[in-house]
Formats: C-alpha cells, sequence, structure tokens
C-alpha cells in the first residue's frame, strides 16, 4: 500500500496534468466563437494550435535537461503559474496576433509538465507497476480535455469566450500551493537495482532502436490527437448542427468515457501482460490501434442525423488512442537510467509535436479549406458558406484514421526491438550494481 506522501503525490501531479490538458484544449472548446468574432479561416485555426506546439517542443528540450538536474517541484511550479498566466491574459486580447502570443506562452509554461510529472512518478514507483501509475497521470490528457470542453463551451455561451479563459487559469492557485508542499523523491528510488548513474548524452539515447520507433508512434499519435482536439467540436457544430454549449459537453463525453476507459484498461493490463511478455506492452498498442481506425473512420463520415451513432464510435476510436500512454510511457522508461528520463521524454516530445502535432491542426485546417472550395466549385455557387465548411472539415479529419493505421505498424516494429534494448538496459544496470 503506498504511503500517504506517495498518494499525495500522485493526486497533485495528476491534478496539475489535468489543468495542463484543460488549458492546452480551450482553443479547440472555443474555437468556433473566436474564429467568427475574429474572422479565420480553418487555417488560421490550425496556425492557433500549431504555434502552442512549436515554442512547446523547442523549449521542452533544455527544460527536460533542467528536469534531470535541478528541483523538479519547483520547476514544475514556475510552469504552472507562467502558463496560467498566459491563459488568464488570453481573455484580454483583442486581435488574433495577440491571441497567438498568449498561446506561445502556455505552450512555455506547459513545457515542463510531462518532463517533470514522469520522472517524478518513475521515482514513486517501481517498473511492476509504472503502467497504471502513468496511464492515470497521463488521464489527465481525457479529463482535462473533456473538462475543458464541459464547462469551456457553456460559459463561452453564457458569458462569453473570454470568461472561459479567465476562468480556466483558476485552478492553479489550489493546485501551485499543494505541490510547494510535496516532497520530492530521489532519482531512482524506486529502482529494483539501485545505482549511482551519471547522466548521459542526448546523443547515447538516440542509439537506442526502440526509442527512434517510439518517437515515429508518437507522431502519427499526436497529430491525430490534436487534430482531433482543435476541430471535434467544430465537425459537431457544423456537420450535426449543435449549439456551442452542446458541442461542447457531447466532445467532454467523448474525452471522458473512452480517454479514461481506454487510459485504466490499457495501465491494468499493460502491468499484467509485462510479466509474461517484456513486449507485450507495446504489442497491445498496436493491436488497439488497429482496432480505432476503422471506429474512427465510421464516426467521422456519419452524417447530419445519425451524432449519437458518430460519438460512441469517436469514443471507441478514442479510447484506443488513449491507451497509448500508460503502455508505451512505461516501455520508454523501462529502456532509460532514471537520470535520464526527463531529457528522454523531452526529446521524445519535441519530435513529436513538432512532426506530429504542430501539423495535425494546420495540415487539417488547410484540408478543410482546400475541400471546402472544392464542395463549393463543384456545386457552382460563388460564395462560401457554412454548409460548405461543414462538408470540407468531415472530409479533412478522414486524415486521422489512415495514420492510426501507420500508427499501428510503427508500434508493431518497436515491440520488435524492445527485447534487446531492455536487455541492454538490465545488463547496464547489473555492470554498475
Amino acid at each position: 500500500m503506498p504511503s500517504r506522501a506517495v498518494i499525495a503525490s500522485v493526486l497533485v501531479l495528476f491534478g496539475i496534468n489535468i489543468l495542463n490538458f484543460y488549458d492546452r484544449h480551450l482553443t479547440g472548446a472555443l474555437v468556433e466563437p473566436m474564429r467568427k468574432e475574429f474572422g479565420l479561416t480553418d487555417t488560421q485555426i490550425g496556425l492557433m494550435g500549431s504555434v502552442f506546439i512549436w515554442i512547446y517542443a523547442v523549449i521542452g528540450v533544455p527544460l527536460g535537461l533542467v528536469a534531470d538536474k535541478w528541483s523538479r517541484k519547483w520547476l514544475l511550479l514556475a510552469g504552472l503559474v507562467v502558463w496560467s498566466s498566459m491563459t488568464a491574459l488570453g481573455g484580454l486580447v483583442n486581435s488574433f496576433s495577440w491571441m497567438l502570443m498568449t498561446r506561445l506562452g502556455v505552450g512555455i509554461g506547459e513545457a515542463v509538465c510531462a518532463p517533470t510529472g514522469t520522472s517524478w512518478l518513475g521515482d514513486l514507483f517501481p517498473p511492476a507497476k509504472r503502467s497504471r501509475v502513468l496511464a492515470l497521470f497521463m488521464l489527465g490528457v481525457p479529463v482535462g480535455a473533456a473538462l475543458s470542453y464541459f464547462f469551456s463551451g457553456p460559459i463561452a455561451q453564457a458569458w462569453g469566450w473570454r470568461t472561459a479563459m479567465v476562468v480556466a487559469a483558476l485552478p492553479a492557485l489550489i493546485l501551485g500551493p499543494a505541490l510547494a508542499m510535496l516532497k520530492e523523491p530521489e532519482r531512482g528510488a524506486s529502482e529494483t537495482v539501485r545505482r549511482a548513474e551519471a547522466p548521459g548524452s542526448v546523443w547515447a539515447l538516440l542509439k537506442i532502436p526502440t526509442l527512434w520507433w517510439i518517437i515515429a508512434s508518437g507522431v502519427f499519435l499526436n497529430f491525430n490527437m490534436y487534430a482531433i482536439g482543435m476541430f471535434l467540436p467544430a465537425l459537431l457544430s457544423r456537420v450535426h448542427k449543435m449549439t456551442l454549449a452542446e458541442s461542447g459537453t457531447a466532445t467532454g463525453l467523448t474525452f471522458l468515457i473512452g480517454g479514461v476507459c481506454g487510459g485504466l484498461f490499457a495501465g491494468y493490463l499493460g502491468d499484467k501482460i509485462v510479466s509474461r511478455r517484456k513486449n507485450g506492452r507495446l504489442l497491445l498498442a498496436a493491436g488497439l490501434t488497429l482496432v480505432g481506425a476503422p471506429l474512427s473512420y465510421i464516426g467521422i463520415i456519419q452524417p447530419v442525423g445519425s451524432v449519437g451513432i458518430a460519438l460512441v464510435f469517436l469514443a471507441l476510436s478514442y479510447a484506443s488512442m488513449n491507451a497509448y500512454y500508460g503502455l508505451v510511457y512505461s516501455s520508454i522508461q523501462d529502456i532509460v537510467a532514471p537520470t535520464q528520463r526527463g531529457i528522454t521524454m523531452a526529446v521524445y516530445f519535441m519530435a513529436m509535436y513538432l512532426c506530429g502535432a504542430s501539423f495535425g491542426p494546420l495540415l487539417t485546417g488547410m484540408a478543410s479549406d482546400r475541400m471546402a472550395r472544392q464542395a463549393m466549385e463543384e456545386a457552382g455557387a460563388t460564395q462560401m458558406t457554412e454548409a460548405f465548411k461543414a462538408i470540407g472539415l468531415q472530409q479533412a479529419m478522414v486524415l486521422i484514421p489512415i495514420l492510426l493505421v501507420a500508427l499501428a505498424v510503427v508500434l508493431l516494429a518497436a515491440s520488435k526491438t524492445v527485447l534487446a534494448d531492455v536487455a541492454k538496459r538490465e545488463q547496464a544496470a547489473l555492470q554498475l550494481g
């Protein structure tokens, strides 16, 4: 049974990660009123998501190095203050350019969360129990996103989207002091074999074959996750004629039910399967992802009047994608030293965000605009309407199931190399022990 201090750490870090993704998904939850106020195209909407990702990915590497050497607690607290402040400032902007600047600030602050949080949790739990705790931590993705859509849409409909942004920053007033009271664990405290290891270089990490496959998997996953996060409420509003509050609630339910069920299932089964097969986590992730591809396609292409069917299949697909985190993140910790977890996650995040997540909103938005124009031209119309925008967005989001198939293939490849990389890691530990 974990001690009270361990439980407190898990709960506070989980709460911070929820807020991390709550604030990250605000622009997706509020995209329609912002689009109408600033007169934005879908390409500009995608750019709003992408600029956040660019700075998040680039600044994450030096912050990951800092997380392996300095206090993770105070680094995370500083990040929390920065991103919450910039979120609140987003409610005061009067132009699209200033909104982009505040999202850059949010990206800088949030870049510390994953390297510090996953490294901290890795020092609280031994390898055989990490899938579950990391799956719980990464439930911040669906729970934070779900709460953002649940609350932001209705708040924006009642009091305006600016009020919704200010409200999103308020939980930091509670989580900040709670984090400051936690005791940070010693690095490597939970390892089966204790050893004094100096941090290695980034180049040494890049010699691990499995890490390359995992980085590639992150590219495909995050393209999809950020495309969905930015455009699912818009899809529900345009195609299925939902109001801002309705689309926010429906998106929130999709993320909450699908994400929590997928994350908990994968976390529990991941710790079971790894005792039998050391590559079992990655094999399970590949299988679940492959199942998710046709589910997402069915959900996306549903016509007006079939919103219930669309949401069921989208929730099932989202569950398959969210299963990725607990399974793959625990696999990363199996192949690198405790003193390199922060920088490993930062390198991983930089690659997958710059090459995947940054293109998800932008390319989906560009494809949506292009396909909307094509639909308008095919209809012989001379003016862009909401109906053509709905057609364009629905067709553009078919990119998601295609990339899920690619993700499954990459995860399968990772499962083939991870056995040798785990063996090398264990051998190195024995030599140092």
